[in-house]
């Protein structure tokens, strides 16, 4: 069954509530498609009038600053043992090639790697628990994590969700077909700006790699 689909069978609190877990477990360095989630609530919103995209949104930026403070927290403790504990259960994730991405783009950018890193799948994960291994100071980390939380959750459920608006107005003019394309060229528009800023990334890191060396301590 499609994550829309199984989301139309459960209360609107209960929607609520998963968005803003899944986000959070996400943001604290468990692999999940948190993004989709969101996406696929912020679509069932527009077309449903029981689930307020305004506490969708607040619900999901809220389990994104909570759970990257928690990963946080865990990697301050942790420290790299962490992230090799991470990269033997999630090899996909938090391999050698990952981290040293993640790390990189740190290193280059700091406290804005927290807050564009909500942009990239990637760097999401890592965020939370990264900050805490490479000990930014909580402040910075926090400013970054709290701006980051709500201009990624709340825009994408504003976008997502005036796609599916507009989507819906168009289905009472046309058909389903009308529907659809709208979704996937709204999808298909925000996953183009996503990975043209992945790339971007992955190349001013690339460029900027400092050989072998290894990365200091942001205290």
């Amino acid at each position: 069954m499609h994550i829309q689909e199984w989301l139309e069978t459960i209360p609107a609190v209960s929607v609520y509530a998963l968005v803003g877990v899944v986000i959070g477990l996400e943001s604290l360095g468990i692999p999940l498609p948190g993004e989709i989630v969101l996406i696929s609530a912020a679509l069932l919103a527009a077309g449903h009038d029981g689930i307020n995209p305004w506490i969708l949104g607040a619900c999901a930026s809220a389990g994104a600053i909570i759970g990257d403070s928690i990963g946080y927290a865990i990697g301050r403790k942790g420290g790299r043992p962490l992230l090799a504990r991470l990269g033997k259960k999630f090899p996909k994730h938090f391999g050698e090639s990952q981290i040293g991405l993640a790390e990189r783009s740190f290193q280059k950018w700091g406290m804005w790697a927290v807050f564009f890193g909500r942009f990239v799948a990637l760097l999401r994960i890592f965020a939370g628990p990264l900050a805490g291994v490479l000990h930014m100071p909580y402040w910075k980390f926090l400013i970054a994590n709290v701006l980051g939380g709500i201009v990624w959750a709340g825009g994408t459920t504003a976008v997502i969700y005036s796609v599916g608006v507009v989507a819906e107005a168009w289905l009472k003019r046309f058909s389903y077909l009308g529907l659809v394309v709208a979704v996937l060229i709204g999808i298909t528009s925000m996953l183009i700006v996503k990975n043209r800023a992945k790339k971007a990334a992955e190349r001013a890191s690339a460029a900027s790699a400092p050989g072998s060396a290894a990365v200091p301590a942001a205290d």
